[in-house]
């Protein structure tokens, strides 16, 4: 071969050599440009914004939410925990076993510590074995990262994606705050999320009490929390309990004194034979009795009324208000008397004075009652004669909606023509029907037409006439005054404007939906507080997961319903009603009482309203589907008495406080309602709204009074049952109309 040729060989083959070397450039190159490029977009992720952000996630997570009443001792304790699927509870770091961060950093991230959010070292270790992908690798850090976002799929991409996102959170956290999230995020089993709740579900115990032992049987569920299931399979949490403490004790958090107790601690779970409820720690949780612990109706109530709150202060649709509450983490404190509470049920759920009737298929009576303070407290409520078997089941008190009879009349007749001034404790009104559609109505209890005589106030409430607020309607107040009061100055929710505008609801209580021992409660209220309305509230104040406080139902301002005199005057009339065929009560019967009673025209319906200077209630008794009582005394009596009386007997005595506005005065027998005058010889006296009072009398003549006759006369015309019909007067107050 010539020389050349040879040159000309090498020549070529430099080419080719330099074309590869350019590919194999470029490529360095490229990947070198690519790279860097990755690289300053990941130092740029890792320094940048906060990805995960720890303190909005422990707003928002699911977490359990609770109500809370003070025991006698005014200390708040828990009555009920509400969740979904999941049970969270927060739990400060502070508030947590210190050996509990030890349990988890010893067996699952021994160099959490020192590392900046991912162990190089196991890393390493995964990429000599990548069938180890899926575990082994992660540090506390990326597995509260995985526990945070809930992306638990197996790539390469997801791995990179938490591995920066772990070392970006560790720039903007301390290792503390990272730790109290993981153990407060993890899951442990049995349907608990973070330490807390498991550590009341496996062992009763608060989290802060927990020894070295049962911090590594917590820490041992981590892994498989079926497998290492303490109360389901306890042979194999005991052998990862105990490699996880020889580990503790390796990584110096124990000493060899500390782990020979820790190994020989014997060891009590919720499910063991000698396992024993603390109850000196009010917050903790009996996990397998919560489950289907049947929560009474003042729990089942705070639980509509918050719902509904949300729902009315924040445009929440129904389904998002529950949701707020059985995951938003909140506490409530209810406004519920623990002890009046026992009573009601007790006396309810074994029909305690409860009439002996039935329908003719067995089914027995059904009744309600609700028991408040003269500020909107509800102190206590029932839904239900007998045993409760259901949460959040039908609730009477606040969701059955009856006529309320002869109840309504102080609330739609006597406080508004009061008030208005229209009439007033002397007034007399005719005792006899009118004429409606041709046909004089309404009857009396007593079937009658009415008397014909002119009736006082104190008479047409004590027989409880039906006459007389009739007049008073269609006469004196008028329809819509009769209405507006109801609806505006009451509060009485379901009233048709329609129907209800007539003479038979507003004078008999034939309401068209009718109403609710709690809505009765509430406005019979207002004659015991001098004339406020106060909206009824179950619980106090709301807090948010964070303490911040979300309501406070005892902030909001009552309105005044009616004067301060008018509500004295009629508070004064109710304590004249007869009640002392309900049985003896020597305890309830020491206070004073307003009492007034309604049933309706069919019989279906029995209604009782009463109060004392401490309380005031609404009873309801009848069938769920209606049908007649066929009852003489009224049973409703019975039980508000049977209740009070218990209520009482520990009570100091007290009276009604009234208004500075209400005034007793001598009033004039002659004329209709006048106060007496200088000559007035025929007198009584009454109670007065001092800002609404009546004219002076002055057209009687002076009259000594030197004859029996006088005084034959001014008993007369006071026209108390006493001195009308026994008969009649007795068959009214036994039917309690």
């Amino acid at each position: 071969m010539s020389k050349s040729k040879k040159k000309k060989k090498k020549k070529g083959i430099g080419k080719f050599g330099a074309v590869i070397l350019g590919i194999f450039s470029a490529l360095v190159l490229t990947v070198a440009i690519v790279g860097v490029y990755v690289m300053f977009n990941f130092i740029n992720y890792v320094n940048g914004d906060l990805v995960v952000n720890l303190d909005e996630y422990k707003q928002n997570q699911n977490q359990t939410s609770f109500i809370y009443a003070k025991d006698k001792n005014g200390k708040n304790i828990e009555i009920a925990r509400l969740h979904g699927d999941e049970d969270r509870v927060w739990v400060d770091l502070d508030n947590i076993s210190p050996y509990m961060k030890k349990a988890f950093i010893a067996l699952e991230d021994r160099r959490f510590k020192q590392h900046h959010g991912v162990d190089w070292i196991r890393v390493g270790g995964v990429i000599i074995k990548p069938q180890n992908l899926g575990q082994g690798g992660s540090t506390i850090t990326q597995q509260l990262i995985k526990n945070i976002t809930n992306n638990k799929e197996v790539t390469v991409v997801r791995k990179v994606r938490e591995i920066l996102m772990a070392l970006n959170l560790e720039k903007h956290y301390s290792k503390d705050a990272i730790i109290e999230a993981y153990m407060n995020t993890l899951y442990l089993g049995n349907g608990c999320y973070g330490v807390k709740t498991a550590s009341e579900g496996y062992f009763g115990k608060d989290v802060k009490t927990l020894n070295a032992a049962e911090c590594a049987v917590l820490a041992s569920i981590t892994q498989f929390p079926t497998k290492y299931n303490p109360l389901l399979n306890p042979d194999k949490n005991k052998v990862r309990q105990e490699e996880c403490l020889r580990k503790m004790k390796a990584s110096g958090f124990l000493t060899e004194e500390e782990y020979q107790e820790a190994i020989n601690y014997h060891l009590i779970f919720t499910n063991s034979d000698d396992y024993v409820p603390e109850e000196s720690d009010e917050e903790i949780k009996k996990s397998a009795e919560e489950e289907t612990k049947i929560n009474s109706f003042y729990v089942d109530a705070v639980i509509n009324a918050f719902i509904q709150q949300l729902m009315d202060e924040n445009g929440y649709t129904k389904q998002q208000a529950t949701n707020k509450l059985y995951y938003g983490g909140y506490k409530i404190y209810s406004a519920v008397d623990l002890e009046i509470q026992e009573i009601l049920e007790d006396v309810y759920v074994n029909r305690t004075n409860f009439p002996s009737i039935k329908k003719k298929d067995g089914t027995l009576p059904q009744s309600s009652m609700t028991i408040m303070d003269y500020k909107g407290r509800v102190v206590a409520i029932v839904g239900k004669a007998g045993e409760k078997t259901q949460n959040r089941t039908l609730n009477r008190a606040t969701s059955s909606y009856r006529q309320p009879g002869s109840t309504i009349k102080p609330i739609a007749t006597y406080a508004p023509a009061f008030d208005l001034g229209l009439i007033n404790w002397g007034s007399r009104v005719k005792d006899y029907a009118i004429f409606v559609n041709g046909k004089l109505w309404p009857h009396n209890v007593d079937k009658s037409l009415g008397s014909g005589a002119n009736v006082s106030m104190q008479v047409a409430i004590q027989k409880s006439l039906n006459t007389v607020p009739t007049r008073i309607i269609k006469e004196t107040l008028g329809f819509d005054n009769s209405f507006e009061y109801l609806r505006d100055h009451f509060h009485l929710s379901r009233l048709d404007e329609k129907y209800d505008k007539a003479l038979s609801p507003l004078a008999t209580g034939s309401l068209t939906y009718g109403t609710n021992t709690l809505e009765m409660a509430a406005a019979y209220a207002t004659f015991g507080n001098g004339g406020k309305y106060y909206k009824p509230y179950f619980y106090y104040r709301v807090t948010d997961a964070q303490g911040k406080e979300v309501f406070n139902n005892e902030k909001a301002p009552p309105e005044q319903a009616i004067s301060g005199g008018t509500a004295g005057a009629i508070c004064e009339l109710l304590q004249t009603v007869e009640t002392s065929y309900y049985g003896t009560a020597k305890n309830v019967r020491k206070f004073q009482i307003m009492a007034k009673t309604g049933t309706t025209p069919s019989d279906c319906d029995r209604w009782f309203c009463a109060g004392t200077p401490y309380y005031v209630a609404s009873v309801w008794l009848g069938y769920d589907i209606k049908e007649p009582l066929n009852q003489i005394v009224n049973p409703f009596g019975k039980i508000w008495f049977t209740v009070f009386d218990r209520i009482h007997k520990v009570l100091k005595e007290k009276e009604f406080k009234k208004s500075d506005d209400c005034v007793e005065m001598k009033y004039c027998l002659n004329s209709n309602g006048k106060l007496a005058g200088p000559h007035c010889y025929n007198t009584a006296m009454g109670w007065f709204d001092e800002k609404n009072l009546p004219e002076t009398c002055n057209y009687c003549t002076y009259r000594p009074k030197t004859t029996a006759s006088a005084d034959s006369s001014a008993s007369s015309n006071q026209e108390s049952p006493s001195t009308t019909n026994p008969v009649s007067s007795l068959f009214n107050s036994i039917l309690g109309q």
